[in-house]
C-alpha cells in the first residue's frame, strides 16, 4: 500500500554533446537504476537526447534524426520498466523546429510537449534554432514510420487510471521564470506533478534563486514540482551547467542535487497531502472553475501505472520512505530556525493579549501560577504584552493556590518565577475551601476521583475570576492546544478564562518556547527581569520538572501523577494532533508516517495511544466548543470560531474502527 505516495527522480546522467546513441545508452542506465529503487516516475534534463549546447547543430537533418530514433530506442529498451520516463529532444514538425519533452511509458511514447517561452536574452538564442509552439490545441505529430502519431501539444495531462491523484503536466526550463508559466494552468486544470526538463547554467546565485523559484512556484500551484537540470557534461565553451537537480512539494524542499555531483535525487511525494490541501483552500477550486469556464480543455492520456508498494514494519520505524517525517511536526528541528520561530511564536502571543488589553483598557491581569509550563509561558507572554501596552508589571497579579497535590519543588519555583519577572505574587491556599465544598456535596476526601480533582480546579477558576473582578483585569488562561485536543482540562475549571494565551501552542512547542525565554534571560540586554540568572535557572527548572496537574496528593514529597502516564507522550499526540487538524488524513496513514518518522515508541504503542486519541479528542469537542478568545498563531487551531467547527456530539465509530483493524 503506497498511503498516497509516489516515488519520483530527476536525473542528470553522463552525457556527450550530439552523441544522441551515447546519452540514450545513459539514460536508459539511469532509468533502470531509478526504476530500481522504485521510481514511477523520473525526469530527465531539457534537450537531453542530444544536449543542450549543440547550437547550430539542432539545424542539421542528420542530429534531428538520430535524436527521434535514439527517443523510439529508449522507449524500446525500457519497456519492461513500470514508470514513467520524461526526456528531451529537438523535433521538427511543419516546417519549425521545437525543443520539446516526450513522455515514455512501457515501451510506448504517449505524447510530446513543446517548449512554450523560447528565452532570447543574456546567454540564451534559443530563438535562433526553436520555434515557440502552435497556438492551436489538439495537435497530433508522427515521429516517424515506426510510430503512430501522438498528441502534440502544451495541453497534455499524463493520468494514472489506477490512482486518481496522480495527474502529470510537463513544461521546459524558462517555461517556469516566466511570469505566468504554463504549469499554473495545468495545475487549475488538474495536474498534482509538475515536470520541467530544464537546462539552467550557473551563474553565482543563481542556485539560491532557482531553490526559492522551485520551491515557491510547488507552492503557488500546490503541486510537486520537478526539476531537472542539465549537468556538467554539457559544453563549457561559453556556458558551465551543474545538473541542480530539485524536487519540491507545495513549498518545500523535499531534496536536491548538490551542484556539479552528478547526482539523481529521489523522493516520495504525498498525492494525498496534495488533493487534502487544495480542497482546504477553496479558492484554488474557485480558480480551477474560472479557468475552465474561460479556457480550452486540457487532452488526458489515461496509463495504468504500476506502483511499488511501500515497506510497513511493526516493531522498526521505517515505511522505507524517500522523505523526511518529522517527529515534531510544530517544531522546526535546527536550532536557528527553532530559535526564530519561537520569536515569532511569542510576539505573536503577546501581541494578541496586548490589543485585548488596550481594548478594555485593562490595567491588570490575573493568572494561576502552579511552576508548571504552561502557566510558566502564559506568565512570560503577559509580561511582555504588559511591557508592549507601557503597564506596569505589577498589575500582573500572579496567585499560587496549594493544595493537596502541591510539591515544594513547584511551589517554590512559582514563587521565584513570579519575583524574578518582577509581578505581583499572591498565595491563597485552598485546602479548607475545597474540604468545605466537599463537606456541601457530600463527597469523602479519601476517595480521590475526578470530583476530588475536579473541585480543586474549580475551587482556583473561582478565585481567579473574582480577583479579576475585583482588581479590574481579565484572568488569563493558561491551558494549551494539546490539553484542549484530549480534553485533558476541567470544564468550567482551568478551561475557561477571559484570554487563552496558549491556546494555539501544542505543548511539545511550549516546552521550547519556555526554553528560548530560559536562554534569552541570560543575555546582558535582556528586559524581561532585573534578575535574569535568578529567572533562567528557574526557568530549566520548571524544564526539569514532570508534567502533572498536581490534583492527588505527592508521594514521599515527589509529584505522583504525571499527566503523560496517564494520557500517553505529548509527542506523540501532538504528532496525530497535527495530521488530523492540517491534512485530515486516516488512521491508518497517520500511523504509517509515525511509523516512518523517528518518534521512539514501537508499533504497538503508537497504536495504543492513537486509538486513545481518537477517542478523546471525539468525546471533548464540548470543552472546545466554548473555549475562550485566543489569537491562532500556528497552523492549526482548535477554535469552533475559527479553524474547528464540529459537533459536540459527533460518532467516533468510523475513525476507532479503522483504528482497530489496524495491526
Amino acid at each position: 500500500m503506497n498511503h498516497g505516495f509516489l516515488r519520483v527522480a530527476c536525473a542528470a546522467p553522463s552525457l556527450v554533446v550530439a552523441d544522441c546513441r551515447f546519452n540514450a545508452e545513459k539514460i536508459i542506465d539511469a532509468a533502470r537504476l531509478a526504476s530500481g529503487e522504485g521510481a514511477s516516475l523520473i525526469v530527465f534534463p531539457e534537450l537531453s537526447i542530444t544536449g543542450y549546447t549543440c547550437g547550430d547543430l539542432f539545424l542539421q537533418r542528420t542530429l534531428q534524426t538520430a535524436a527521434v530514433e535514439c527517443l523510439e530506442y529508449i522507449a524500446k529498451k525500457t519497456a519492461a520498466l513500470p514508470g514513467v520516463l520524461c526526456v528531451g529532444l529537438p523535433i521538427a514538425r511543419d516546417g519549425a523546429l521545437y525543443n520539446c519533452a516526450a513522455v515514455i511509458h512501457r515501451g510506448k511514447i504517449l505524447a510530446v510537449v513543446p517548449k512554450t517561452f523560447i528565452p532570447n536574452y543574456s546567454e540564451f538564442y534559443e530563438r535562433r534554432h526553436f520555434a515557440p509552439p502552435p497556438a492551436a490545441f489538439g495537435g497530433k505529430i508522427r515521429l516517424s514510420e515506426k510510430n503512430p502519431s501522438v498528441p502534440f501539444g502544451t495541453d497534455i495531462l499524463i493520468e494514472s487510471a489506477s490512482n486518481p491523484g496522480f495527474v502529470l503536466a510537463l513544461e521546459l526550463c524558462e517555461d517556469l521564470w516566466v511570469p505566468e508559466p504554463p504549469s499554473v494552468r495545468a495545475a487549475l486544470s488538474g495536474a498534482t506533478i509538475i515536470a520541467n526538463l530544464s537546462a539552467s547554467n550557473e551563474v553565482i546565485g543563481k542556485a539560491d534563486y532557482r531553490r526559492t523559484l522551485v520551491k515557491m512556484h510547488s507552492a503557488r500551484t500546490v503541486s510537486a514540482y520537478l526539476y531537472a537540470s542539465a549537468g556538467r557534461d554539457e559544453s563549457t565553451q561559453d556556458l558551465v551547467f551543474s545538473g541542480h537537480n530539485i524536487i519540491a512539494e507545495n513549498g518545500t524542499l523535499l531534496c536536491e542535487a548538490e551542484l556539479f555531483s552528478a547526482r539523481t535525487v529521489l523522493a516520495d511525494i504525498d498525492l494525498e497531502r496534495l488533493l487534502q490541501e487544495r480542497r482546504r483552500t477553496v479558492t484554488f477550486a474557485q480558480c480551477a472553475a474560472a479557468q475552465n469556464q474561460a479556457g480550452a480543455a486540457f487532452r488526458r492520456i489515461k496509463i495504468d501505472l504500476k506502483e511499488p508498494a511501500f515497506r510497513q514494519s511493526r516493531d522498526v520505524a521505517g515505511a522505507a520512505l524517500f522523505r523526511h517525517v518529522d517527529a515534531h511536526p510544530f517544531v522546526p528541528s535546527e536550532t536557528s530556525e527553532r530559535s526564530e520561530r519561537c520569536r515569532a511564536v511569542i510576539q505573536l502571543q503577546a501581541e494578541g493579549l496586548a490589543k485585548r488589553l488596550r481594548h478594555i483598557h485593562a490595567q491588570s491581569a490575573v493568572l494561576g501560577l502552579s511552576g508548571g509550563l504552561d502557566s510558566t509561558l502564559a506568565l512570560l507572554v503577559t509580561c511582555r504584552a504588559f511591557d508592549l501596552c507601557g503597564i506596569p508589571r505589577t498589575g500582573i497579579l500572579s496567585v499560587t493556590m496549594p493544595c493537596f497535590g502541591t510539591t515544594d519543588r513547584t511551589y517554590n519555583n512559582a514563587c521565584q518565577l513570579a519575583r524574578a519577572c518582577g509581578v505581583t505574587l499572591k498565595e491563597i491556599p485552598i485546602a479548607q475551601s475545597v474540604r468545605q465544598h466537599f463537606a456541601d456535596i457530600g463527597h469523602d476526601e479519601a476517595v480521590h476521583d475526578i470530583t476530588y480533582e475536579n473541585g480543586q480546579a474549580r475551587e482556583r477558576t473561582q478565585i481567579l475570576m473574582d480577583l479579576a473582578n475585583k482588581t479590574g483585569g481579565i484572568v488569563i488562561g493558561t491551558g494549551d492546544l494539546s490539553e484542549l485536543a484530549l480534553g485533558w482540562c476541567t470544564y468550567n475549571g482551568d478551561q475557561m478564562s477571559m484570554y487563552g494565551v496558549n491556546s494555539s501552542i501544542p505543548k511539545t512547542l511550549v516546552r521550547h518556547l519556555v526554553e528560548w525565554f530560559a536562554i534569552t534571560s541570560k543575555k546582558k540586554d535582556s528586559s524581561d527581569s532585573a534578575n535574569s540568572e535568578t529567572l533562567s535557572h528557574v526557568l530549566f527548572d520548571i524544564l526539569d520538572t514532570p508534567v502533572s496537574p498536581e490534583l492527588l496528593p505527592p508521594e514521599n514529597g515527589v509529584i505522583a501523577q504525571k499527566t503523560e502516564d496517564l494520557v500517553g507522550p505529548y509527542e506523540l499526540h501532538d504528532f496525530f494532533l497535527y495530521y488530523v487538524l492540517r491534512f485530515g488524513f486516516s488512521p491508518q496513514k497517520i500511523l504509517f508516517l509515525a511509523d516512518a518518522s523517528e518518534l521512539p515508541y514501537d508499533h504497538a504503542f503508537k497504536l495504543k495511544w492513537l486509538r486513545s486519541f481518537y477517542r478523546r479528542f471525539f468525546s471533548q469537542q464540548f470543552k472546545r466548543s466554548c473555549m475562550p478568545d485566543g489569537a491562532k498563531v500556528g497552523t492549526v487551531n482548535l477554535s469552533p470560531r475559527g479553524d474547528w467547527r464540529m459537533p459536540s456530539d459527533a460518532s467516533a465509530a468510523l475513525w476507532l474502527e479503522e483504528v482497530d483493524r489496524l495491526r
